[in-house]
């Protein structure tokens, strides 16, 4: 969430800001600014009544006590109960419109995010390893149904599509996937490991901004009478393990939070039909590892670049060839300020796959959650947030599968995953 009194006192800057994303979002800002006004005239109006009300009774109390009629004043006090009343009332009604204006703005893009429409705009910053000399090189899939490692069919009769079975060697690769990169971030580089529940209170789907504007893809329980009892499945560890600081006051030395968590993600993936459905590119449910920082400011945009290594990393233990681009404004998600896409090489599908987003959001998480710290003049301040995945692991399932995939359909497995899957190769 933006902060509204930057708004108020700068609105050219985030209109200007904003265009950079594309779309009319921009157009929310004023907007905003309507409501904001409206709402500070009722609470002044209302002000200027109470002390009016004050007045007078003060003077009801003197006529009183000298024994003077009093009902002309006491009816005076009536109206001015009833304005103010009225004022409270659109009082109300603009708070809330403000604050639900504010929670679709768009987090602004940082200034040195490339400037461009889409994806097409996004520059590649980083590129790791040689793309692997497979001759004739199957896809995931073919692979997969060959060794017995994944069954889609008997997904489909349990669940329907969009989800998969893993079974024997499949099935462990998982799991070895998973303890490697916990161990990796939670060991080499310094997170703390958190188990968390895999269901979230609306709250904090606002929290972290997958709520209002992506209600539609989330799976969610019955909202109850009162329509504020909904839980969602998780559609990402982000959204537990930031929620762990939220109506948070930390103090300065307890910064910076390094969290990694493994959970199951669930997604309705709603308007993706045709969109990288081959095998397990795409699902409704998949495992993830997740990093989240909560950080002082100003060590905001040194951090992403941080966690960025901490998730390529894992691709680099695992020898697996990625690239790593900048989002440009108009490819950004929602709500970060700044982003980099970590897509590793998948030679069955002759194109790179993203396994990691990695955001930092500036203070628009922690201003929708309130969290804050103490610094070192007493002064409560908005913490920054960050995270990435760690990594999501279908894709790079899909991408050990097809760049380790030898002549004969067997499957070398990277040195640094045998201790963890107890095997060299998959055949």
């Amino acid at each position: 969430m933006l902060d509204i009194r930057e708004i108020r006192l700068n609105p050219e800057f985030f209109i200007e800001r904003l265009k950079t994303r594309g779309g009319d979002h921009w157009k929310l800002v004023d907007e905003v600014r309507k409501w904001d006004e409206k709402r500070r005239m009722a609470e002044y109006q209302d002000g200027l009544l109470r002390a009016d009300r004050n007045q007078i009774s003060k003077e009801i109390g003197f006529a009183k006590r000298a024994g003077e009629d009093t009902k002309e004043k006491e009816e005076e006090v009536r109206e001015i109960n009833e304005r103010i009343a009225s004022h409270n009332s659109e009082a109300e009604e603009a708070t809330q419109r403000q604050h639900e204006l504010l929670m679709n703005i768009p987090n602004l893009p940082h200034p040195d995010c490339p400037v461009g429409e889409d994806e097409t705009a996004n520059p590649v910053v980083r590129t790791w390893g040689e793309k692997p000399e497979v001759a004739d090189p199957k896809d995931h899939l073919v692979l997969a149904e060959a060794l017995g490692l994944i069954s889609l069919e008997d997904a489909t009769r349990i669940a329907g599509s969009g989800f998969a079975v893993y079974r024997g060697k499949g099935a462990r690769l998982e799991r070895a996937l998973i303890s490697f990169l916990l161990d990796l971030q939670s060991g080499t580089n310094g997170y703390e490991e958190v188990n968390v529940p895999h269901v979230v209170k609306r709250e904090c789907m606002e929290g972290t901004g997958q709520l209002p504007k992506f209600e539609d893809d989330m799976y969610g329980t019955d909202a109850g009478e009162d329509g504020r009892n909904q839980l969602f499945l998780a559609p990402t560890a982000e959204v537990p393990v930031t929620n762990l600081y939220r109506d948070t006051l930390l103090a300065e030395g307890d910064l910076p939070k390094k969290l990694v968590a493994y959970t199951p993600c669930f997604r309705r993936e709603a308007g993706s039909a045709g969109r990288d459905n081959r095998g397990i590119i795409r699902m409704h449910q998949f495992d993830k590892v997740e990093l989240v920082q909560v950080v002082h400011p100003d060590d905001g945009l040194r951090t992403l670049e941080e966690l960025t290594s901490h998730a390529q990393s894992a691709l680099e233990k695992l020898g697996l060839h990625y690239r790593t681009i900048e989002l440009c404004t108009g490819d950004i998600g929602a709500n970060s300020a700044k982003t980099y896409d970590i897509e590793v090489w998948a030679p069955g599908q002759g194109k790179y796959l993203e396994v990691s987003s990695c955001s930092w959001f500036g203070d628009y998480q922690a201003r929708r959650m309130k969290l804050r710290f103490k610094d070192g003049e007493g002064k409560n301040r908005f913490c920054h947030t960050l995270n990435g995945s760690g990594t999501a692991l279908p894709r790079l399932y899909v991408a050990l599968l097809e760049q380790c995939q030898q002549p004969d359909g067997s499957i070398k497995v990277p040195a640094a995953l045998v201790p963890y899957f107890g095997f060299e190769e998959i055949r």
